[in-house]
């Protein structure tokens, strides 16, 4: 499985291009934004994009979705709770701004396997930053992306609507470090991570 991390818009947020190296199909996980850059990343990796992932509806991680889906022809993807505050802009309309964001063409439950080409990633439920934040984890490779749930030495902030301190911590305990430590954590802000260095290092989590 390839992983590329751009950092794209305002909120310096991690765009994820994941693709299978045998078939060159592809997801992009959370554009929020700078849409000719990732694009012209999908061109230089020369794939096919199957599915366009928020991992929730915050503006700083749906920014592209519009530009990213037309151009590839994408499915949009995201879970049912948070479903709603996409089509509200992501929260963006405190700042004054919009967020034009196509609706979902898929909603994404706990359990559900997105697949492209021949590799996977499994949907895990982690609310608590927001109600339909969503982690994707793939056994085969070590790897999960977590959005704005965990970071590197840092938790997400539960402050804002419908986040809970309690509920997130709850799915960071039970369903983020009870993977294998060697897993590789790729959030949604800041540089990557594994389970075993957060359990251990995270001021947060102790």
């Amino acid at each position: 499985m390839l992983v590329e991390r751009l950092v794209v818009g305002m909120l310096q947020t991690n765009c994820y291009i994941v693709a299978d190296e045998s078939t060159k199909e592809g997801i992009v996980i959370d554009p929020g934004g700078s849409p000719n850059d990732i694009l012209k990343k999908i061109e230089e990796m020369k794939l096919k994009i199957i599915y366009v992932i928020n991992t929730h509806g915050h503006f700083d991680h749906i920014m592209a979705n519009k530009e990213v889906v037309k151009a590839t022809g994408a499915s949009l993807a995201i879970h049912p709770d948070d479903e709603p505050m996409l089509r509200k802009g992501g929260g963006l309309i405190l700042l004054g701004l919009i967020a034009s964001s196509p609706p979902p063409d898929v909603l994404l439950n706990e359990g559900d396997v997105i697949t492209f080409g021949k590799s996977s990633l499994r949907v895990i439920h982690t609310p608590g930053h927001s109600p339909g934040s969503i982690s994707l984890y793939s056994e085969a490779d070590g790897i999960l992306f977590c959005g704005d749930v965990l970071f590197n030495m840092g938790i997400g902030r539960s402050d804002f609507p419908g986040g809970n301190h309690k509920v997130l911590m709850e799915s960071i305990r039970t369903k983020l470090l009870t993977l294998p430590d060697e897993t590789i954590v790729y959030p949604g802000h800041g540089p990557p991570t594994s389970v075993g260095q957060e359990k251990l290092h995270n001021p947060f989590l102790h």
